[in-house]
């Protein structure tokens, strides 16, 4: 045959054409002949010569396999076959039909899929399997059209084995969560706290007083700099997740609660010895942080579905104590269910409820939810057997029932600055919200407790969340962050405490992340007074006034008996810096009102829509500018890695330098294999 640059030498350009339409052709028929499988679930990583997996599991623990596979041009995809160490698992067939196909806990959906996906595209899934031998494995999955042509992927995941015969076992297992907390973030709160004299702290926080501390490495799936929703998740199922993603691997459907499953810690050890969960934050509890304890979505944000989620499936979780903030999703929505409406504080709404497949629901034995935004959550909860705390005071007077709810403002809770201001009388900011009396985190801790440890044969999980240690460090608001650690620390030392007496008890204190990049600078060089009477100007706020190395000297805080200092507005004050800070005024004083929390059903009426809108207008006429690093309102996380500290049974694994996912594994050999 002649060459195409014949053909062209001799003038011949409709045989050129020709002849260049066949060969493009024939390429593009031998690149579509198979089907393409995009995407193989879990997650593996051969680019790795030292490992050839990125997911691992528990013994036994419950994961979903899934495939997205795309058919060439002209075919639909017929078959799609899973094998595990080349033994079939699943075989899924398609009959062609335009409707989803589902048998048990198998599926192969062709609706509701992401963009840019070839037509005919499916989602193939087997729910909640499950492995029990240590080792490497190869997943493989097989997809067959209707041509006939086959295309083969394969990845893989471990199973990581338990040393048995180790010594004993823990039967509970407390994480407290400092959100953001970075090791400065832990610095300042001891420098607050207790105090340094010639160059010696003169006692040490709680968490400071834990036997081990090693590093925690926090990056998520898709960023060195993960947000709190997998930063939590991974520490309780092993695995790395998306930002934005708790307790799932990512998909390709639209649907934000059908994302291949991973098992929590609190559903394997409940499906296994029958072990109870609490859940306690200072958030609203629909947040990253408690929800990736018990909540599996891709979309962090599902107010409604998440809070359904803690009481339809507590089943599989065991929960028993539920407490923080949140009511806005609890109180039936009396209004349209699309739009956000505030007659009764209540956000629920359809939009950001859940329904789930069928093969879900039949695989993980899950609730399959339901649409309902005018559900009243806080009746079905004591309908369940939850007592319900609407405040303090009723908290302290329900004793110690068998499972416990308390929501103690429509969103967030105010943060431990304004509360204990409310409680010596000067302030109003609680009043403000609404919900005057709100308990303390170390209240809320005590009393979870309490629930937890009554008729404790079978164990259980505890998470508590000093939440708003991050939030108020995304605010640059550091009076506020340094009292939140504060808080956080003394619900450490309560559940140091009750390790202590109960010795079958692990205490683990760490992070999801670094926020703000925070920095110890020094300390103002001059007093108070002499500060508030300052120009806002960088010559006069910044030149005349921050103090390093021997200026910043020894700030010196008067603690009172409730634990929190008398005021955080001293002579020679504490000043911090922040390195992943977005624009802000600062003027080095404490900020009489919160910054405004738009996540309140009433942030826009009075009094709250005077508050500061953000850190930008906060201060902007006695503080000078600080630019910022990052875009928007707001500092943002950093992937800075963050201390972990263990007290009790097994706290001697955590030692060194660790990424978050092995945190999961060390918890399961205490739980599971034991400790010398």
């Amino acid at each position: 045959m002649p060459s195409l640059s014949e053909y062209l030498h001799h003038g011949s350009a409709l045989a050129a054409k020709s002849l260049l339409l066949a060969l493009t052709l024939g390429a593009t028929l031998a690149a579509q002949a198979a089907p393409t499988i995009s995407r193989l679930t879990p997650p593996s990583n051969p680019r790795l010569a030292t490992a050839t997996t990125l997911a691992r599991f528990l013994p036994g623990q419950k994961f979903d396999l899934q495939a997205t596979v795309q058919p060439s041009a002209g075919t639909r995809i017929t078959r799609v076959r899973f094998a595990v160490d080349d033994q079939p698992v699943a075989d899924l067939q398609h009959d062609g039909s335009a409707v989803d196909q589902f048998g048990g806990e198998t599926s192969l959906v062709k609706n509701g899929l992401v963009k840019d996906l070839a037509e005919g595209t499916v989602v193939a899934s087997l729910r909640a399997y499950a492995n029990s031998q240590p080792g490497l494995h190869w997943l493989s999955v097989t997809a067959t059209d209707s041509r006939g042509d086959t295309s083969t992927r394969q990845g893989s995941f471990e199973v990581v084995p338990i040393q048995t015969g180790q010594g004993q076992v823990a039967k509970n297992i407390i994480i407290l969560l400092g959100d953001g907390m970075g090791a400065s973030h832990r610095t300042a709160a001891r420098i607050m706290a207790k105090g340094y004299l010639q160059g010696m702290t003169q006692d040490r926080l709680a968490m400071d007083k834990f036997p081990v501390t090693g590093m925690v490495m926090t990056s998520s799936l898709n960023s060195i700099v993960t947000d709190s929703a997998p930063g939590m998740a991974s520490y309780v199922n092993g695995n790395k997740a998306a930002n934005n993603q708790e307790g799932v691997f990512p998909d390709d459907t639209v649907s934000a609660f059908d994302n291949p499953r991973i098992e929590y810690l609190s559903e394997y050890l409940h499906r296994l010895r029958g072990s109870a969960l609490g859940l306690v934050t200072t958030s609203d509890v629909f947040d990253a942080t408690p929800a990736a304890n018990a909540v599996h979505t891709a979309s962090r944000g599902m107010g409604t579905g998440i809070v359904d989620q803690y009481l339809d499936d507590r089943h599989l979780t065991g929960l028993k104590v539920l407490m923080g903030g949140g009511r806005k999703w609890f109180l039936p929505n009396p209004g349209s269910a699309d739009k956000r409406q505030a007659v009764n504080g209540s956000q629920r709404r359809d939009a950001s409820d859940y329904t789930l497949p069928p093969d879900l629901v039949a695989g993980w034995k899950a609730s399959p939810g339901k649409l309902d935004s005018g559900r009243d959550l806080i009746a079905d909860f004591q309908a369940a057997g939850f007592a319900y705390a609407s405040d303090r005071a009723v908290l302290d007077r329900l004793g110690t029932p068998d499972k416990l709810l308390g929501l103690f403002a429509y969103s967030n809770m105010n943060v431990a600055f304004d509360k204990i201001n409310g409680r010596r009388g000067k302030s109003s900011v609680v009043a403000d919200y609404g919900f005057p009396d709100q308990p303390m985190l170390d209240e809320m801790t005590a009393s979870a407790l309490k629930v937890l440890a009554k008729d404790n044969a079978k164990g259980f999980v505890l998470m508590v969340e000093g939440a708003s240690i991050d939030k108020q460090s995304h605010l640059m608001d550091t009076d506020r962050w340094l009292l939140e650690t504060l808080e956080f620390d003394r619900a450490v030392e309560l559940a140091r405490d009750f390790a202590t007496t109960h010795p079958d008890t692990l205490v683990i204190v760490t992070a999801d992340h670094e926020c703000a990049g925070a920095a110890i600078i020094g300390s103002a060089t001059v007093s108070e007074a002499v500060l508030r009477s300052r120009a806002a100007t960088t010559a006069e706020m910044r030149d005349k006034v921050v103090g390093v190395y021997e200026a910043a000297r020894f700030p010196e805080y008067t603690m009172l008996a409730d634990g929190y200092p008398a005021s955080t507005d001293i002579d020679r004050k504490m000043l911090i810096g922040y390195g992943a800070n977005a624009d802000r005024y600062e003027a080095w004083v404490s900020n009489p009102q919160p910054t405004r929390d738009e996540q309140q059903p009433f942030a826009d009426q009075a009094p709250l829509n005077s508050y500061p809108a953000s850190p930008a207008q906060r201060n902007n006429t006695t503080g000078y500018l600080v630019t910022g690093q990052v875009p928007g309102s707001q500092a943002a996380h950093t992937a800075t890695d963050v201390p972990l500290s263990a007290f009790g049974r097994g706290a001697m694994l955590f030692t060194g330098l660790y990424d978050n996912t092995d945190v999961f594994f060390k918890l399961g050999q205490v739980l599971l294999g034991g400790v010398k």
